[in-house]
């Protein structure tokens, strides 16, 4: 293990490091990575059973979250406030060698969530140590961690999820991969689909199962928009939006220019709606 440095040079010096970080996605427009609030993980991924491990070695970098302290640790943990600087140097002025007791953590698809020691990871990884000690409760759940997924990422996945079984979707067309660059998206699109499934069932007389209806809609009218979008080359224009962002944007633009026209042809509304504007990104760059 390398020499570590000095007492009492390592917050300040971790310190400066989240002032730089805070800076730069300020200047590049990035949206800051903060620590995974564990019950917000467990509740979207749906965790439904947990079993003890034990004391074992983990990799320092594979602590992405914690239980209790998104609001004094980055995702990196470098420290946010100075008021856990008096904790920090306590525990530094302890173990000088890194060679901390056990930390305790919930562990999920290999991803770590500290309980107990968000001190102990900041420091360690100040020191450069790649493993360290810890009791370790595994939890299992439906769906997986995506390996250096944020929140957002999380949130989207459990949206895209919900449509996919609440349309109907998933056992129709269960290859299909509808992506939104705002989660609102999915929202949007199932009130779509539940008004052409609405009008499908007028047309035929009948009440129809949802994935005939989510069948009917995704073979007739999103992927032949999506089509018409490619060849239209709105993503040129738009190289921001998503496929199911643009489709939304065109049906909107759609039901504006043409409010009496619902058979206007299919092409014809693609260009109309491209040549009207405005720009579908315009509102997630404010």
């Amino acid at each position: 293990m390398s020499q570590p440095p000095p007492y009492g040079t390592t917050f300040g010096r971790a310190r400066r490091q989240e002032a730089y970080r805070r800076l730069a996605d300020l200047v590049r427009r990035r949206k800051p990575r903060p620590l995974l609030p564990l019950d917000e993980v467990t509740k979207r991924l749906r965790v439904f059973e947990q079993s003890y491990v034990g004391i074992r070695p983990i990799p320092v970098s594979r602590v992405v979250g914690t239980v209790s302290r998104i609001d004094d640790f980055d995702r990196d943990f470098l420290p946010k406030r100075t008021k856990i600087q008096e904790r920090w140097r306590k525990v530094e002025r302890s173990y000088p060698e890194g060679d901390f007791p056990p930390i305790v953590v919930y562990e999920l698809d290999g991803s770590y969530f500290v309980v107990d020691g968000h001190h102990r990871v900041a420091i360690a990884k100040q020191l450069g140590v790649e493993h360290i000690d810890a009791e370790i409760t595994q939890f299992r759940s439906r769906y997986r961690l995506p390996p250096g997924a944020d929140l957002s990422r999380i949130i989207m996945d459990e949206q895209e999820r919900r449509f996919m079984e609440e349309s109907g979707l998933e056992r129709a067309r269960p290859e299909a991969r509808i992506e939104f660059s705002r989660p609102q998206g999915y929202i949007e699109l199932l009130e779509h689909l539940k008004i052409h499934g609405f009008h499908l069932m007028m047309e035929r007389g009948q009440v129809l199962p949802i994935e005939q209806i989510a069948a009917d809609w995704y073979d007739r009218v999103y992927v032949p928009t999506g089509e018409a979008i490619h060849r239209e080359g709105l993503h040129e224009l738009w190289p921001k939006a998503t496929d199911a962002d643009l489709f939304l944007w065109v049906g909107q633009r759609r039901r504006e220019l043409f409010p009496e026209h619902d058979e206007l042809d299919l092409e014809d509304g693609v260009r109309a709606a491209r040549d009207a504007g405005p720009d579908p990104d315009r509102g997630k760059r404010r």
